[in-house]
């Protein structure tokens, strides 16, 4: 058969150094074989469908590359209740412009023990009330018709403790305690606590949980009801790539592999960004394009982009597709507070010097807490302190700063430490929920204007924009959660609200915030979309503008220049322009005489002539 034959190619293109890299680790033949029968068994059962779009993209292997993709990210109960909620909404997806729809986790997951969906029972089951398997592979297909690409989390590092392996290893069958990391005594966690850091200090402090029904510990790094999985054992690695694939069958385009730093442990190490991770997330690479090379990887590393870089691997040698631009969106938001844009250049010039073969996916908000994972030493040459500077963040973006426009609230708060993480909208965080209490129409104007700005900065970056749910709408955080004893004490879901439909209807009405905010994201992407200056093959640089509270950047390509100028004072400012141009975002033409006067948290875009 045709098809049996492309397997076969793609296999023998990539088998010398799949078994070596798995022999490396496992040294098991029999292991081996079932891993590539397994492949063979899931390449049989693909759908045409997705064979023929796996040719398309193998023969255009940059097709995630360029300026057209716009994502956008959700929870499926909280914006249409379930699968066939979301499909039956796929217009309103797309006249929003998105053609990248990342669903948050939905496959079984305990009520209560979850994480968000992040403690998974079941890789083969979707929760109950969001929906079945069926509904998942039907809105793929439907997503595919209207040129949409479906992104699931892929929860690799460990399960619920309600999972089957779970359950058995708590029976004590030694096979599935094998699955994991049991021990008897305190003696072996005891060392790994000495080198391995805590995720959750102050709401799951350590790395292991006591069994008592059992009499042992086992290794949970997040919360107690997240058993990490032992991928030194080939059983573990064979059979969750079974579970990825699985996913891949359905139709979904990106894997997102969810904290995937951690899936190697090894004693007298922190167990993070270990190399056999890059074996382990290399050998992955190879399994998708022998099988599925239509798929993507989504890696999710929370570090600076150049630390980061590792999991983009070589060009002979590449690991995942895409990584989460995480410190710049930190870095965002300090800039917000401060008014100051020295370290986002600085963060910005090192992204720049990337090689343009990396793809980053740029957001301001996601489904997590912000932590303030900046870079510090420099902070600390411009007077700004780790803890106080931490304390300054906080205490502006929760409003209670004496000039803070935000609103929000802290997440996981160490009262020892004085470190904390933040949480709320997009919405929020600029203003708008204040001014909207307020009844602050100037105040109003100023948040609308500092969210475009942001979103006109995300989108004037390479890569993949993502939006989260809701800020195409300007939600503001749901404090309704704290109702809900599932979910009271998790500040997050403050950001995680339910879907405010009503909101849509005003994007049609002049004068309301939706028709502004919506139609001004609009504009953007149309014309981020349009032009190629936005693609990875640009030359970007950071410009000097002589005030320390306004950022110029340059993209140039062969056929065109643009230059993007965003100002994150809360005040009139002026910069030195030479050179004629247009701003693409108003239309106003520049002779290149003048300086550009720009108003509080105003930006432009300039096409140069």
């Amino acid at each position: 058969m045709e098809g049996k034959s492309v397997f076969e190619r793609r296999l023998a293109k990539h088998y010398d150094e799949l078994k070596w890299l798995y022999m490396e680790l496992y040294d098991d033949e029999a292991r081996f074989a079932e891993l590539c029968a397994a492949m063979a068994e899931f390449d049989d059962a693909r759908k045409e469908e997705l064979k023929e779009l796996d040719r398309k993209r193998e023969a255009d292997p940059d097709w995630f590359k360029g300026s057209g993709l716009l994502g956008m990210m959700m929870y499926t109960g909280q914006f249409a209740g379930d699968l066939k909620g979301v499909e039956s909404h796929l217009d309103y997806i797309r006249s929003c412009g998105v053609n990248y729809l990342h669903l948050m986790p939905l496959m079984e997951s305990p009520a209560g023990r979850s994480d968000g969906g992040y403690a998974v029972s079941d890789f083969r089951k979707v929760q109950t009330q969001l929906g079945t398997v069926e509904d998942l592979e039907h809105l793929a297909g439907a997503c595919h018709k209207q040129g949409v690409s479906l992104c699931l989390d892929f929860v690799m590092n460990h399960t619920s403790e309600d999972h089957e392996w779970a359950r058995r290893a708590r029976a004590g069958e030694k096979e599935y305690q094998d699955r994991y990391f049991f021990f008897d005594s305190w003696e072996i966690p005891m060392q790994y606590e000495k080198t391995v850091p805590q995720v959750f200090p102050t709401t799951a402090p350590g790395n292991f949980t006591w069994l008592q029904d059992v009499g042992k510990h086992v290794m949970t790094t997040f919360y107690p009801y997240q058993w990490d999985l032992n991928y030194s054992n080939p059983t573990v690695f064979n059979e969750m790539v079974k579970n990825y694939l699985f996913l891949t069958n359905l139709g979904v385009d990106v894997i997102r592999l969810d904290a995937v730093p951690y899936i190697w442990k090894q004693l007298g190490t922190t167990c993070r960004n270990l190399p056999q991770v890059h074996t382990l997330v290399r050998m992955m690479r190879m399994i998708g394009e022998i099988v599925c090379p239509g798929t993507l990887l989504l890696g999710e590393v929370v570090m600076e982009p150049v630390k980061v870089a590792p999991y983009f691997g070589t060009v002979e040698k590449p690991e995942c597709h895409m990584l989460y631009n995480v410190t710049t969106m930190a870095t965002v938001w300090h800039t917000v507070a401060t008014q100051d844009v020295r370290l986002l250049k600085k963060q910005l010039t090192a992204v720049y010097e990337l090689p343009k073969t990396y793809t980053f996916l740029n957001y301001l908000r996601c489904h997590d807490d912000i932590g303030w994972g900046l870079d510090y030493d420099t902070l600390a040459q411009w007077g700004m302190m780790q803890v106080p500077h931490k304390q300054f963040l906080n205490d502006f973006f929760t409003g209670k700063a004496g000039d803070s426009f935000s609103r929000g609230e802290l997440y996981n708060n160490d009262p020892i430490t004085r470190d904390a993480r933040f949480c709320g909208t997009t919405a929020s965080m600029c203003g708008i929920e204040k001014a909207g209490f307020c009844g602050d129409e100037y105040g109003m104007q100023l948040a609308l204007r500092l969210d475009l700005m942001l979103h006109g900065f995300m989108l004037f970056q390479a890569g993949i924009p993502v939006i989260y749910s809701g800020d195409e709408v300007g939600q503001v955080n749901d404090y309704t959660y704290k109702d809900d004893p599932e979910k009271r004490l998790d500040s997050r879901y403050i950001h995680r609200g339910k879907f405010q439909w009503h909101l849509v209807d005003n994007i049609a009405k002049d004068g309301t915030l939706q028709n502004s905010l919506f139609g001004g994201l609009r504009k953007l992407e149309t014309l981020r979309a349009a032009h190629e200056a936005f693609g990875a093959e640009a030359e970007a640089q950071v410009l000097e503008t002589g005030n320390d509270s306004v950022l110029m950047l340059r993209r140039t390509t062969g056929t065109e220049t643009l230059t993007g100028v965003f100002n994150f004072s809360r005040s009139w400012k002026e910069i030195p322009w030479s050179g004629g141009g247009t701003d693409l975002v108003s239309g106003d033409s520049l002779d290149g005489t003048e300086k550009l006067r720009m108003r509080a948290f105003d930006f432009v875009w300039i096409k140069s002539v």
